[in-house]
C-alpha cells in the first residue's frame, strides 16, 4: 500500500489516470415513515471494480456526455455538468429510473433504456425527442478521487436527488448488476454490519453522512453547509496501527477507519 499525505499536505491533484465518474443517491419517502429510502444496487462479482459491492447508481462519463451538458447546461462548469449527465444516464441503464426527464412519459422509459444500452448515443435520442433534461434538479455534495493500487482510479462526482414518481417495477442491468432495493442509509449501514452486504469505503462514509438527516431536503440544507472539494483518503499511523482518513470539515461524521477493515474496492 502507498502512503498518501493528508489534505494539508498536498495540492489538489487527481492521480495519473483518473477515470471521470458520476453517482447518484436517489431518495424517496419511505412507506413506514421515519428516514427516506435510498436507491441501491448490487454490482455482479464479475465486475472488475467493487465487486459484489452495494453501492448508488452511477458510472464513468462519456464523451456524449459533455454534448449533451453543453447544450442543456452551457452554465455549468464543464465537468460538473458532464457529471450530472452521467449521472442521469448510467441511473437510466442501471436501474430503468429516469431522473430529471420530465418529459419523457413513463411508458416510453424501457425504450429510451434499451436505446441507450444498445449504443444510441443520449445527445441523439434528446435531439429526436426535442427534450430538455433538468441537471439543476440534482444537489452535487461529495468528490472522491480514492488512490490505492488494488483498484482502478475514479474521480467520482456525488449528486442527491429526490426520486420522480414512477409505477414500472425497476430492475437491474445484468450484465453489470444483480440486485436492486430501497433502504434508508441507516438500515444499508446495518446490513452491512450483520455481513448482509458488502461496501467499499466512500460508500460507507456518504451513508453514515445521509444517515445524520430524515429527508432529501434535510440533506439538500446539510449539503449546502459543507463545499465540495476532491476527496483522497489517505493512510496516518495511530500507535502503530494504520487507519484510512478523510478531512474532518467536509459533513462526515466519521473520517477515518481501521485499514484491516476498509474495503477498498
Amino acid at each position: 500500500m502507498s502512503n498518501i499525505a493528508p489534505p494539508s499536505a498536498q495540492p489538489e491533484i487527481l492521480p495519473e489516470g483518473a477515470i471521470p465518474a458520476a453517482t447518484l443517491v436517489i431518495m424517496r419517502p419511505s412507506d413506514g415513515g421515519g428516514a427516506d429510502d435510498i436507491l441501491m444496487v448490487k454490482r455482479s462479482t464479475t465486475m472488475a471494480f467493487a465487486a459484489g459491492a452495494v453501492v448508488f447508481p452511477g458510472g464513468r462519463v462519456d464523451p456524449d456526455d459533455y454534448l449533451v451538458a453543453r447544450q442543456h447546461a452551457p452554465d455549468l462548469a464543464e465537468a460538473d455538468g458532464a457529471a450530472r449527465v452521467a449521472a442521469l444516464r448510467e441511473t437510466l441503464e442501471e436501474t430503468g429510473l429516469a431522473v430529471g426527464w420530465p418529459a419523457l412519459a413513463e411508458g416510453d422509459v424501457a425504450a429510451v433504456r434499451q436505446a441507450l444500452l444498445a449504443g444510441t448515443l443520449l445527445s441523439d435520442i434528446l435531439a429526436a425527442r426535442g427534450d430538455r433534461i433538468a441537471l439543476e434538479s440534482l444537489v452535487p455534495f461529495a468528490r472522491w478521487c480514492p488512490n490505492f493500487k488494488e483498484a482502478r482510479t475514479f474521480d467520482t462526482r456525488f449528486y442527491a436527488v429526490a426520486a420522480p414518481p414512477h409505477s414500472h417495477e425497476l430492475t437491474v442491468e445484468e450484465a453489470e448488476h444483480s440486485h436492486i432495493f430501497w433502504a434508508s442509509a441507516a438500515e444499508t449501514l446495518a446490513m452491512a454490519d450483520r455481513g448482509e452486504v458488502s461496501v467499499i469505503f466512500p460508500t460507507r462514509r456518504n451513508l453514515e453522512r445521509l444517515a445524520q438527516v430524515t429527508d432529501f431536503t434535510g440533506f439538500s440544507v446539510h449539503s449546502d453547509q459543507f463545499p465540495v472539494e476532491l476527496i483522497t483518503p489517505w493512510i496516518e499511523d495511530r500507535d502503530g496501527q494504520a487507519f484510512l482518513c478523510i478531512p474532518g470539515h467536509l459533513g462526515y461524521p466519521v473520517t477515518s477507519e481501521s485499514f484491516d477493515h476498509v474495503r477498498r474496492g
